[in-house]
C-alpha cells in the first residue's frame, strides 16, 4: 500500500523524502521513477521527516500498531496527514486521535477508506439506504472472511537491513520472524486486529455511514463475542504462544443497538455488506451490488451529482486521492475523515475484545466506555514498551 499511495500522492505534488525501517524497501521508494526519481531524501527513522519544515504532507502506511503515534506527531509537526486504514490498535488510541485532530483543525486528516470512493456500488448502496428504500434496516451483515492460520514458525536473526527494534515500536519485545512483518503484521493482535480490523475497517465503515450511525455519541450497547475461535489458545483474552497467528480465523460478532439494530461482523459467507430491511435487501462488495432494488430497478432517489455531493460533504464526486487535495486546497471535511472512522473502529475494536474473551460486552456509546467487566476494560489500552509512548493532546 505504501507503494501505490506514494504514486498517487506524487501526481499531486512532489515526493521529497521516503522513509522505512527496511532500507531495501526505502531505496526502492527513492529510485522509483514514480516516486522518489532519484531525487527523494531517504530516512530510516520517521521523525527526520517531521523535522523538516519544507515538507506540508506526510502519508503513513506502517503497520497500524504505528499508525496513532505518528500521526500524533506529525499533527504536532504541523503536518497534514493521509493515514492508511486501521488508523488505531485499541479504544483508547480512538480518543486520543480525535482529541489531537480537534486541537488541530486547520489539518487535514484522511484516511485510506477506498471504498468511500466508490461510485457505482458501495455510494449506490448507501444512499440506497438512505433515502429509505429498504425501510427500516432491521440487520446489517459485514463478511470480512477470517484471518490465516499458520505456524508455528520459526525465530531468525532480523535480515541486515531491517531495523527490527524500530519496527516493534511500542508492541513487547518478540524475537524476529518473517511471518511477523510486513504484511503479515496483521494476523498477530499485537500489532493489528485481523480480519476484525483489516476488512472491518472497510464494511463497517460503510455500514454506520448508511445507517447513519457515524457520529460520535452512537454506537452498540452490547457486543457478543462467544461465537468465535482462534487458531491458537487463549488466556484472559491472550494468546499463549508466541510462534504462531493468534487472531481470530472464524467468527460471528454481533453488535446490538438500542433500537434494535444487530451488526454481524462475520468470517462466514462471501465477503461483502448485506442490509437487510423491512422492503428488501441489498447486498454490496467491490464486485457487485444486488438485491430486490436492483433486480426491480426501484428509483433509488435520482442518485446523481447532487446526492454524489452530499455523500461528499459538499465536494465534488471524484477519485479518493483527489478528494484528499482538494481539502488541502480548500479546506472542509473529507470523505474519508477521522471522527467517522473512530466510530467504526470503535466497533472494530470492540468484536475484537469481545471475541478474545469469548463472551458478552457492554458498551456506553456516550462515555465510550465498557462497564461491568474490568478485564475486558483493561483491554481499551495497551501499555507501550519505554520509549514508544504516544504524545497526548
Amino acid at each position: 500500500m505504501g507503494t501505490g499511495d506514494a504514486q498517487e500522492h506524487a501526481k499531486f505534488g512532489d515526493v521529497i523524502a521516503v522513509c522505512d525501517v527496511d532500507s531495501h524497501h526505502c531505496l526502492r521508494a527513492k529510485h522509483h521513477d514514480r516516486i522518489g526519481r532519484g531525487r527523494a531524501d531517504a530516512y530510516e527513522d520517521y521523525r527526520r521527516v517531521l523535522d523538516r519544515s519544507d515538507i506540508d504532507v506526510v502519508s503513513i502506511v506502517t503497520p497500524d500498531h504505528w499508525h496513532v503515534k505518528i500521526a500524533v506527531e506529525a499533527l504536532l509537526a504541523g503536518k497534514h496527514v493521509f493515514c492508511q486504514k486501521p488508523l488505531t490498535l485499541t479504544l483508547d488510541e480512538n480518543k486520543l486521535i480525535r482529541s489531537a485532530c480537534q486541537s488541530h483543525p486547520n489539518l487535514v486528516f484522511f484516511i485510506g477508506t477506498q471504498q468511500r470512493s466508490d461510485r457505482d456500488r458501495f455510494l449506490r448502496a448507501i444512499n440506497m439506504v438512505q433515502q429509505g428504500l429498504l425501510g427500516r434496516v432491521h440487520r446489517v451483515t459485514a463478511r470480512v472472511d477470517g484471518s490465516p492460520t499458520g505456524g508455528p514458525f520459526t525465530p531468525e536473526v532480523p535480515p541486515e537491513q531491517i531495523d527490527w527494534y524500530m519496527w516493534l515500536g511500542q508492541a513487547p519485545l518478540r524475537n524476529y520472524m518473517p511471518r511477523r512483518c510486513h504484511y503479515e503484521f496483521r494476523w498477530w493482535y499485537e500489532y493489528s486486529g485481523g480480519k476484525f480490523t483489516d476488512w472491518g475497517a472497510h464494511h463497517v465503515d460503510i455500514a454506520l455511514w448508511a445507517l447513519e450511525l457515524d457520529k460520535q455519541g452512537s454506537g452498540p450497547v452490547e457486543v457478543d463475542g462467544s461465537d468465535a475461535k482462534h487458531p491458537v489458545p487463549m488466556k484472559d483474552g491472550y494468546p499463549t504462544v508466541h510462534d504462531c497467528y493468534n487472531t481470530s480465523h472464524d467468527f460471528n460478532v454481533i453488535s446490538k443497538f438500542d433500537d434494535g439494530l444487530e451488526l454481524h461482523l462475520t468470517s462466514r459467507g462471501r465477503n461483502g455488506i448485506l442490509f437487510e430491511g423491512e422492503k428488501g435487501r441489498i447486498f454490496v462488495n467491490r464486485g457487485r451490488i444486488t438485491g430486490k432494488p436492483i433486480d426491480e430497478n426501484w428509483d433509488d432517489g435520482k442518485f446523481g451529482d447532487e446526492q454524489l455531493r452530499a455523500l461528499y460533504r459538499g465536494k465534488p464526486f471524484e477519485g479518493h486521492k483527489e478528494n484528499f487535495f482538494r481539502c488541502l486546497r480548500e479546506g472542509g471535511t473529507p470523505v474519508s475523515d477521522v471522527y467517522s472512522h473512530v466510530q467504526t473502529m470503535n466497533v472494530c475494536h470492540l468484536s475484537s475484545i469481545a471475541a478474545r474473551l469469548g463472551r458478552k460486552i457492554t458498551w456506553d456509546p456516550q462515555s465510550e466506555q465498557i462497564s461491568g467487566d474490568e478485564q475486558a476494560a483493561a483491554m481499551m489500552a495497551r501499555k507501550p514498551r519505554p520509549g514508544f509512548e504516544i504524545p497526548s493532546v
